[in-house]
């Protein structure tokens, strides 16, 4: 072997194996950020589709008592907003 060769597997091979490791933990650090940040964005959605869930089930609910309480009531009333003339 020559002198050169043992040179760089002693002194060349771990600065490269050094360098591709810190690349890799980098590389490692910015998966992880991002996976963060879409994991905030999914639960920030989530939580959006929550409420608006729930003013949509608090919607049919007062129309649910209308249509019960006032059932009759509401019937007439559209019969009657037909029969009325256009003004």
């Amino acid at each position: 072997m020559s002198a050169t060769l043992i040179v760089f597997i002693v002194v060349g091979l771990p600065i490269i194996l050094g360098i591709g490791y810190a690349a890799y933990e980098r590389h490692l650090k910015f998966k992880e950020r991002q996976l963060k940040a879409i994991t905030n964005e999914t639960a920030e959605k989530a939580a959006q589709y929550a409420a608006h869930t729930e003013r949509l089930e608090q919607r049919v609910r007062v129309l649910e008592r209308i249509v019960t309480d006032k059932g009759i009531d509401v019937a007439d009333e559209i019969e009657k907003l037909r029969d009325a003339p256009l003004n």
